[in-house]
């Protein structure tokens, strides 16, 4: 655990030579590309990966051949894997490996992953999902924690410190999608792979080249009294432990490959999401009780498991984009533009287009309505997140009621659709970063960070599981029944506001 004046000296030192990138520590630029990078990666990969699998085998541009449930299950179980490895990413980068160097060996590891998936074999497209899944956990929650160690002062500034980095994440959302997709669904499934392989070692060469103006930040320290001998037991424990969870894997696989475990891909994540359900809460009350943490810190806490909980709420809707909005946008959706049809997964492009046209925007607001003392309580922009999720779900019910194979409707369903939904992502993701930052207990950033991702993992998986139920509900009743809870969830969340601010203290 380091002590607030090392902090600040990270956040000092990463002002190298007083250099800025819009007014920001030069170290933001750095993060910003690196993330950019990844997320083209990952983001190219995702619009591509239900479109591949619900493909048929014999196709001039053969997929996999699932039918929609299995597809959209593995959707689920990926996404899911991808996000709930960022709590043990986080404890690694916390208590052995410091930020800094789990970002860059989590980044070679997503590269493989999407060079294995570029190879033809069933095998390695398997083999390419689990090492995303691990290298996805290892820099995604450390590369936030990063861009917080930045503004060690925290206020609006770091919010929108915080929303310039989130448009980094969304360049990357709309180039990724659009090169690959072109690339991958127009031309060779394989080759778009490739590509996303491609970006992410950009994003490494990114990170090299700029981790000089980091200073301090990402950089491992330890906790006062813990020596070589601590650390040495901690890393073979850590080892001995990772070591054990690859042979249980590789086993289960196994098992499951060979039809050995007759359990369906349905239940496997009904049951996964259980189990992490129970294992979150359990530690939430371990640190509570013996985490050695003061009352406010306590009552902060109380109030980082409200906003995970209403994260997860968040991403079960949000991420029906890969899934269920895919597939209405390519079975749907009337996509011939003057005789050429644009491949649906480049639709996948409108939210993170409008993110990179109004992050700016919001980020300027939260900045101006603080000056003013009329910024909304964290809290609050939660629930307006839901409810303008809620909102776009209500609008794509409308439309898809007319929508028919032979009909299609037009593509301004969903642009309205994805910039509803993207005024609810711009009030609860970025916010939802620094607020993590600024209500962790010192010593518990990278953790609490993890459960943020948590929160994104239960909410894909979810999603996977609510996009499979296209296999016997209308679109129109599916988007509605999503509209209908995330709403209540919205209101819910705006009602019990005021009290959650008190919980928080004097942090905005």
């Amino acid at each position: 655990m380091h002590s607030k004046p090392e902090g600040m000296a990270a956040g000092a030192s990463a002002l190298v030579n007083g250099k800025t990138f819009f007014g920001h520590p030069r170290g933001l630029a750095t993060l910003f590309f690196t993330e950019l990078w990844e997320r083209f990666s990952y983001y190219g990969m995702r619009a591509l990966l239900v479109l591949f699998m619900t493909t048929a085998a014999t196709a001039a541009n053969p997929g996999l051949g699932f039918d929609v449930g299995t597809a959209t299950a593995v959707y689920g179980l990926y996404t899911f894997f991808v996000y709930v490895l960022s709590l043990p990413g986080g404890w690694l980068a916390d208590k052995l490996w410091g930020q800094r160097r789990a970002v860059f060996i989590g980044g070679v590891i997503i590269a493989l992953g999407h060079f294995s998936m570029a190879i033809p074999l069933n095998e390695t497209f398997f083999l390419g999902l689990a090492l995303i899944v691990v290298g996805t956990g290892l820099l995604k929650p450390n590369v936030s924690t990063m861009v917080g160690e930045l503004y060690p002062e925290g206020g609006a500034r770091r919010d929108a410190g915080f929303s310039i980095f989130y448009m980094g994440i969304n360049i990357g959302a709309v180039l990724g999608p659009t090169l690959c997709g072109l690339l991958g669904e127009g031309y060779n499934w394989h080759l778009g792979f490739s590509l996303a392989g491609i970006g992410m070692v950009a994003g490494l060469i990114s990170y090299k080249l700029g981790e000089k103006y980091l200073g301090e930040a990402g950089l491992f320290r330890p906790a006062p009294g813990e020596d070589e001998a601590v650390l040495a037991r901690r890393a073979r424990r850590f080892y001995t432990g990772a070591r054990i969870a690859a042979a249980v894997v590789v086993f289960c696989g196994y098992l499951l490959a060979t039809g050995r475990f007759p359990l369906s891909l349905e239940a496997l994540a009904q049951s996964l999401g259980v189990a992490v359900v129970i294992i979150t809460l359990l530690f939430f009350a371990y640190i509570f009780f013996f985490g050695g943490h003061t009352a406010l810190e306590k009552r902060r806490l109380i109030v980082i498991l409200w906003l995970v909980i209403l994260a997860g709420l968040f991403w079960s809707g949000f991420e029906q984009a890969g899934s269920s909005l895919n597939l209405f946008a390519r079975d749907l959706t009337d996509r011939q533009f003057g005789g050429w049809e644009l491949p649906a997964s480049m639709l996948q492009n409108i939210n993170p287009l409008f993110i990179i046209i109004f992050a700016p925007v919001f980020g300027w607001l939260w900045t101006w309505l603080a000056r003013r003392n009329a910024n909304p309580s964290i809290p609050v922009k939660f629930a307006l997140g839901l409810l303008g999720l809620a909102a776009g779900f209500f609008v794509l019910s409308w439309g898809a009621a007319h929508a028919t194979p032979e009909n299609p409707v037009s593509p301004a369903w969903l642009v309205v659709t994805y910039f509803l939904h993207t005024v609810g992502e711009l009030c609860l993701s970025p916010v939802g970063l620094s607020s993590i930052t600024k209500l962790a207990p010192r010593g518990r950033v990278g953790q609490m960070m993890g459960i943020w991702f948590i929160a994104a993992a239960l909410g894909n998986l979810f999603a996977g599981l609510v996009a499979g139920q296209l296999e016997t509900l209308m679109p129109a009743e599916l988007f509605r029944s999503v509209a209908m809870f995330t709403g209540a969830a919205g209101l819910i969340a705006l009602l019990l506001s005021p009290a959650v601010r008190r919980l928080m203290g004097h942090v905005d």
